[in-house]
Parts: structure tokens; sequence; C-alpha cells
């Protein structure tokens, strides 16, 4: 059986665009899932977008969630260079040949002409293809042409007629007119070969056998079908990937402010939970399962899950995910992660921060919303009495200043001021009372925070904030009372 090599081809233009990453994953999860390799590769001959590192972000985004290559730039293998400028020899050997045979020729129009063909082909409402002006040129015009040093393209000769049929993992069989094609350009006047030629030489040197990218390119593929063809060469397995949409009209972009892989990092998602989200998006798995890690993911992918329909990115979802791999975290690993994010609001030394770790970890979706969350720790903000009272709880300021007055002398005479002591303390005093749970707790809750809502309850923040701190807070409220 011929063992699958994927690769992912970015080209170092930016930031990790999510809907970039899911192709990633994509390939990683269909090699992996079937013992193959998975290739990275840099597609850098578009030198007029480069950004000055662009490709450390594409090795950091993807060493970060497990998406380790076995082939590529910094590790090297057996089909290298990884990288397209280190390979241009090989685009002018094999565009050459194209030429010899016949299924390429060279084009020396300036760029006035094609803008003259352009602007007659628009007015005249046509979509602008290059007009075959020099499709038919005679060797000795060509040779004259070469030896003068005019500059010039290498277009591909598209078939006048027929038509080209190639057939997709997701979308089936596709056919398109042979006549609609364009005799696109495959080496550049610099010298450097486009994307649509590239690829193919790299992907054919590499044994790559198993394509998966974004539906965008279902329309060029017969062109490099065509390609290979030419070459003799055997065509690779197609899997073209729907869009990741902002709504039902656009698709993501970073124009449009749509987050990267590293905004949303700093946004405070896991990057665990973004590589499960992303997987979602346009692939559904056999279950209802929807928490994943990595090694999850490469036992149930199956390309047969993959859609044709256009994914939504759905922040509300993204944010579940996200909660849902904070809780699942060890303890240990969570308070690594949230410790930067509760020092930014907590400043005191005298408060145990893994215990105000522990009120956050199950309440938390978002690692920057931990800050506002605790912000009352280090000072309770000023708070109207009336936050006392509290119709579903059945509280009013009498009955508030009542159940201070009761906690107080509770929790100063305290032997055990932990939180298992200070649950049994003041559950015992509610039992005995025979209160509901609220009337008490609640006050303690507004007394201790100034605030409504909270990681945790009254008895929970009470040991967070240490013995001292908690009966200064019960004095101030009850002053308030």
């Amino acid at each position: 059986m011929l063992k699958i090599r994927t690769r992912f081809a970015p080209s170092p233009t930016g930031y990790m665009h999510v809907g970039n990453l899911r192709t990633a994953l994509f390939a990683y999860l269909l090699a992996k899932s079937h013992g193959g390799s998975f290739i990275l590769r840099i597609e850098d001959t578009d030198q007029e977008r480069l950004v000055a590192g662009a490709t450390d972000l594409i090795f950091r985004a993807l060493h970060s969630t497990g998406l380790n290559w076995d082939e590529g730039p910094d590790i090297g293998g057996p089909v290298g260079p990884y990288v397209q400028s280190e390979r241009l020899g090989l685009y002018k050997q094999y565009s050459e040949k194209l030429v010899e045979l016949g299924a390429a020729y060279y084009c020396f129009c300036n760029k006035e002409r094609l803008e003259e063909v352009r602007f007659l082909q628009k007015h005249s409402g046509s979509i602008f293809k290059y007009d075959g002006h020099c499709r038919d040129l005679q060797k000795d015009q060509i040779a004259e042409n070469l030896g003068k040093g005019m500059p010039y393209v290498v277009r591909q000769r598209m078939p006048d007629t027929g038509r080209t049929t190639f057939a997709d993992e997701v979308f089936g069989s596709i056919v398109v007119e042979n006549e609609t094609l364009d005799d696109q350009v495959l080496i550049k006047a610099d010298g450097m070969p486009t994307y649509n030629f590239a690829n193919v030489v790299d992907d054919h040197l590499m044994g790559i056998t198993h394509v998966i990218r974004g539906s965008e390119y279902l329309s060029s593929t017969p062109k490099y079908n065509l390609l290979y063809v030419a070459f003799g060469w055997e065509v690779p397995k197609y899997i073209h990937c729907s869009p990741v949409m902002r709504n039902a009209n656009e698709k993501l972009s970073k124009r449009k402010g749509d987050a990267s892989f590293e905004d949303l990092i700093e946004q405070g998602y896991l990057k665990e939970a973004i590589l499960n989200y992303i997987a979602l998006l346009g692939w559904s798995p056999k279950t209802e399962q929807e928490f994943f890690l990595l090694d999850d993911l490469k036992k149930e992918f199956s390309v047969s899950g993959l859609s044709k329909s256009p994914a939504i990115f759905d922040i509300k979802k993204l944010n579940y995910i996200n909660s849902k791999h904070i809780k699942a975290m060890p303890f240990e690993s969570f308070f690594e992660k949230s410790l930067p994010f509760i020092q930014q609001a907590v400043k005191r030394t005298d408060i145990d921060l893994k215990l105000v770790a522990e009120l956050l970890q199950s309440r938390t979706e978002l690692l920057n919303d931990i800050p506002a969350q605790i912000d009352f720790i280090d000072a309770v903000p000023d708070y109207n009495p009336e936050l006392f009272v509290n119709k579903k709880m059945k509280t009013t300021k009498e009955t508030a200043r009542e159940a201070l007055l009761a906690v107080l002398p509770l929790l100063e005479s305290v032997a055990d001021y932990s939180l298992p002591g200070l649950r049994d303390v003041i559950m015992s005093y509610i039992a005995a009372n025979n209160l509901k749970n609220g009337v008490v707790l609640w006050p303690l809750r507004v007394a201790l925070t100034g605030k409504e809502h909270t990681p945790g309850g009254g008895i929970e923040i009470a040991a967070a904030l240490g013995k001292q701190e908690t009966i200064k807070r019960l004095r101030v409220a009850l002053e308030k009372l």
C-alpha cells in the first residue's frame, strides 16, 4: 500500500490565519491517521508579499499545537530543500522541459500590451484571458528575441477544445471546459515561478500523495492536472476544504479584523481548544463528541467527515470549547497558565494564589477574563448596600446584617481556618438555625467582594482571602448596613 504523504505549504506573508491552521491540521491528521508523513514546505516565491519573521511564526504556531512535521526546512529530509526560493533551478529546468514538450511557450508581451488587451476585453464584457499572441511564434523568432535579451514569461499552453475532469474527495467530479482556461504564467519575468507551477513541481518531486487545500483552488486544479499530464506524472488525490466564514456572506479575513491564531492565544484561548474547535469547522466526527485532544483527532479523523458547506466561525462555540478544555486541565497546569493573569489583578502577597486558581478553574471561559473576575481581592470596590437585597435569596438589609453579625464571631474563633473548616462552621450554623443557605451565604459573598457575580461563593472566597482580611471586610460591611 502506498504510504500517504501530505504537505502544508504556507506563504510567509503574515500571521497564521485560522483557515491556514485548519488546512495544516487536516493534512497532519490525514497523514498521521494512516501512519504517513507530514511535510512542511515554505512557498516564498511571491517576494513582494513576504513579511519578515513570518516563517518563524509558522514554525511556532505548528510546534505549539503539536503539528510537528516529519520533513521540512529546519530538519531537512530526502527531497529537500523545503523552501521554494532555494529550488529555483528546478523550476527553470522543468519549465524548459514543458516548452520542449509543446505544453508551454515563451511569451514576450510587455505590460503595456497586456493592459491594452485587458482594457479591450473588459469593455467588450469579456473576462480577461491572454489572447495567445505569442503561442505560435516561430523558433527563429523566439531565438532572436531571447538573443536580444527581451524580457519574457513562460506560459502554459492550454487545450483549445475538450474538457478536463478530476475527482475531489469532498466535492466529487469536477468538469471544466478547456476553452475557459487561461494560458497562465508559469515562470515570471524575474525568473521566479508562480504558485501555480511551483506547487505542482514540488508536490510531484516530494512524492505528495494527497493534496489538501481550500476550495478556492478548485477552479485552478484543472490547470495543475494538465501539467501533470504533460509531464506524464501521476496526479495526486485532491481534498478541497470548504471555506471558513465570518458570516453567511463573508470569509474570515485579517483585514476585516478577524483573529489570527496568535491573536486568539493573546486573547486567552488555549492552543488545545483552538485546535479542537477548528477541527470541527467543516468536519464532523462519527459520534456526537465535541471535546478532542490531538491524539483523539488522530484516531477519529476521516476524510468522509468533511463537508462541502462553508463553516461559520462561531466565537461563542469557541468560548464553550475553551471552557471545556480549561475545566479538563490538571489543576497544576491550569495554575501555571492562569498565574500571570491572576497576578495582573492580585498584587497582595498574603493571598493564597492556588486557592484563587481553584475558584477560577471551573468558572473561566477565557484566561483574559480572569483579572476582571478577581479584581475584588486586593480591595473591595465601593458598593451600594442595596446589593445585599436579593429576592431570590430572600435577603434584606436587615437579614443580611443579622447574618453577618452571627458569622463574624464564628470566623473570629474558628480553630481550622481552611476551606473545609470554614464550610463546616458556617454550614453547621445554617443547619442549626434552620436557615436557607442563601440567607447567610449571599450577604457573606457581597461583604467580601462588593459584587453580585464572583468565582466561588462566600465560603470559598473567605478561605482565599484569609482570616484577617475576611474579618476586616465583614466589619466594613456591617458599618455600611
